[in-house]
This record gives structure tokens, C-alpha cells and sequence, in this order.
């Protein structure tokens, strides 16, 4: 009996409850309100982004080239880290100008400000923030980010070089940006030997937004660069990419899942560059990550019939043998295909130089 009254007693409170709120919803002649959307309003989804971990690290998907209302973009700091949870992203860098501020006669501006905001809102959402700047000089120099700076304010001189100067000083990662904007011309200028010889510059964005610069693949593999893709966001993130794997992603193989391990990770340059289901980097990096996204099942040794499983939400192209087209190797699906054992199989969309891309063996 006295189980029957505990019972009662939670079903009573349960009605109340949905009660009350199915009572908040106005619903009458005056005013209609749609349930569904309301509650749409307290939920925020997330894609769930599969890339496989490679040993000994995570892969965390990234991105270290942005804008807020505190430089020229158009959204608040804290929407950024929203569109990046939204998107899939484990970590990004907030990079408003230094020398350019679109919105200061109705925003009051401090340097450090926009890195700040979107901090306390990634500890909200569990997302990693690095505060960052882009130093943003005319070419030769061009556009180089700043990451992990402790005082942007600081960079804020008038000489680029004491700009870069500072950056550094405060253990910031320098990286270059979009090295074809704004002339559609991509120079490796004295200015970059310099800054590259001095371990200045270790990373240079191979694609930026909507662009891949074609013999910056090159400049990284002769100098040992990071490869890295950054969207360089100004507008809305969903005006620009709107569905899964849409946005470039710099792809960092941590020790760890946090900030230390990003910057760790980032100058020792295990990176990869991801767009448009394209992936750019070392040949080393490249073949981990081909090789924990696939799996080969062998049907007939004899005939070289074989499947392969593609585990992650990566296509990679393919080509062998007399193929003069690549063959698509979708994501989360498996191919059933003839492959002799011991042969080269060229992945078309893995690329370490203008020239060459991963080539290895499947079994």
C-alpha cells in the first residue's frame, strides 16, 4: 500500500509538471505557439566528426584562423565557439587584426578582449580556446597569426618585424596566412626565408576558406612547415559551410586533449590539413591516418579480390594498376574490388607536393 501511495504521488508531481508546461505554451486565436520550436531553443546539436586517432596521439580537429566584431567579422567571439562546438571542432583560435578594426566607433576595443570572451564560453561548452592575433602587414610580410599570445596589445607597434618580435617573445606560434591573397600570386619572399630560417614561422596555411594554394605543398616539404587549413571566418559560419566537413580543418595530433597539448603538437608539426576531402601534409602523418581509417579483407589471395572498409568520414580516391580515373573509396563503406597483392595504390587526394601524393600498398 504504501509503494501504490509513492507511486501516486509521482505520477501526481509528473502531471504537474508536463502541466505547467504544456500550460506555458500559448495556444489560442490571439496567439499560436509551435512547441517544437520553443524547445528548440534550449537544445544545441553537434556533428560527431569520425577521424581516427593515430598512435600515441588524438587527432583533434582544429581551427586557428578566425574573425569576430572585435577585428572585421560580422559575429560575436561567443558565437564563434558555438558554430566551432556545432561544426564538430575540439579547438580554435580567435585571430582578429591587430591594425584593423571595422566596428571601433561602436565597439569599444581591447585587443584581448574577443580571445577572453570566447574563453569563458569554451569552458562552458568544454572547447578548446587559444587566444591568438593576426599581425596584418602588406605583402612581402602579408598576414601571419599569432597563437597562444599572452598580451595582444603588445603587438600593436608599427615596425612588422617588432611586431613579429613580441609574438614571439611571448611564446607565441607564428603561422603565415594565405599566402595567394590578395594578388592570386603565392611568393616565398626573402622576408619568409628569414622568419622560417629563425624558427620563427613554423606553420603556412596550404588552404584558407575556399582556396588551396598550390605551391605552398612545395614551400612545407622543403622547409619542414606545418601543413595547415583554417577557415579565416568573417561571416557566419553556416553562410559559408553548411553541412558536415564542409569547413577546413587543421587536423593536430596531441599527446593530450588540451591547450599544452595543441601547442606542443603544433611545433613539433604533427599536423594535417583537411578540405574538401583533400588531405595535405607528411608523408608520414598522411599514411597513419589512411592506415587507421581502412581496413582490407581479402576474398580470393588468388584473383586479388579484396573489400575495403573505410571506417571514418573521410573519402579517399584511389588509383592503381591501368586505372586512369580514382576510384572512390567512400565514407563508412566498404568496396569489394580486384588488387593484386603488392601493388602501389596512389591516393589522389593525400598530397605532400604539387607533384606527389601518399603511394602505398594495401596488402
Amino acid at each position: 500500500m504504501k509503494h501504490i501511495k509513492i507511486y501516486s504521488i509521482l505520477i501526481a508531481l509528473f502531471v504537474a509538471g508536463t502541466s505547467w508546461q504544456a500550460g506555458a505554451q500559448v495556444q489560442n486565436a490571439d496567439v499560436h505557439e509551435f512547441p517544437g520550436f520553443k524547445q528548440m531553443k534550449l537544445m544545441s546539436y553537434r556533428y560527431n566528426i569520425n577521424i581516427p586517432d593515430i598512435d600515441g596521439f588524438q587527432t583533434l580537429k582544429c581551427d586557428f584562423h578566425m574573425h569576430t566584431i572585435f577585428s572585421d567579422g560580422q559575429v560575436l567571439p561567443t558565437m564563434r565557439v558555438i558554430e566551432a562546438w556545432n561544426d564538430g571542432l575540439d579547438a580554435i583560435a580567435i585571430t582578429d587584426h591587430v591594425e584593423r578594426q571595422r566596428y571601433e566607433d561602436i565597439v569599444k576595443i581591447d585587443l584581448n578582449k574577443s580571445g577572453l570572451m570566447a574563453q569563458k564560453m569554451g569552458d562552458e561548452m568544454g572547447m578548446l580556446i587559444i587566444r591568438g592575433a593576426e599581425i596584418t602587414r602588406k605583402k612581402p610580410l602579408g598576414h601571419i597569426n599569432a597563437l597562444f599570445v599572452q598580451d595582444v596589445e603588445k603587438l600593436k607597434v608599427e615596425n612588422e618585424l617588432d611586431a613579429i618580435n613580441e609574438a614571439v617573445k611571448q611564446g607565441a606560434y607564428l603561422q603565415w596566412n594565405h599566402p595567394g591573397w590578395p594578388n592570386d600570386t603565392s611568393t616565398f619572399y626573402p622576408i619568409h626565408k628569414e622568419l622560417i630560417a629563425q624558427k620563427k614561422i613554423r606553420g603556412v596555411e596550404v588552404f584558407n576558406g575556399s582556396e588551396l594554394y598550390p605551391k605552398v605543398l612545395d614551400w612545407c616539404d622543403e622547409n619542414g612547415l606545418a601543413y595547415l587549413a583554417n577557415t579565416d571566418l568573417h561571416y557566419a559560419s553556416a553562410n559559408s559551410y553548411r553541412e558536415k566537413l564542409q569547413r577546413p580543418m587543421t587536423l593536430v595530433f596531441a599527446k593530450e586533449r588540451t591547450e599544452e597539448g595543441i601547442r606542443e603538437a603544433l611545433f613539433a608539426g604533427r599536423t594535417l590539413a583537411y578540405f574538401y576531402n583533400n588531405l595535405a601534409g607528411k608523408e608520414e602523418y598522411l599514411k597513419e591516418i589512411v592506415q587507421k581509417s581502412l581496413s582490407v579483407k581479402v576474398i580470393d589471395p588468388g584473383k586479388g579480390i579484396i573489400e575495403i572498409s573505410n571506417h571514418s568520414d573521410i573519402k579517399y580516391d584511389i588509383r592503381f594498376g591501368s586505372y586512369m580515373y580514382s576510384v572512390p573509396l567512400y565514407a563508412n563503406q566498404t568496396l569489394r574490388i580486384d588488387i593484386p597483392s603488392g601493388t602501389n595504390v596512389t591516393f589522389t587526394n593525400c598530397l605532400i607536393r604539387q607533384d606527389k601524393q601518399l603511394v602505398m600498398k594495401l596488402w
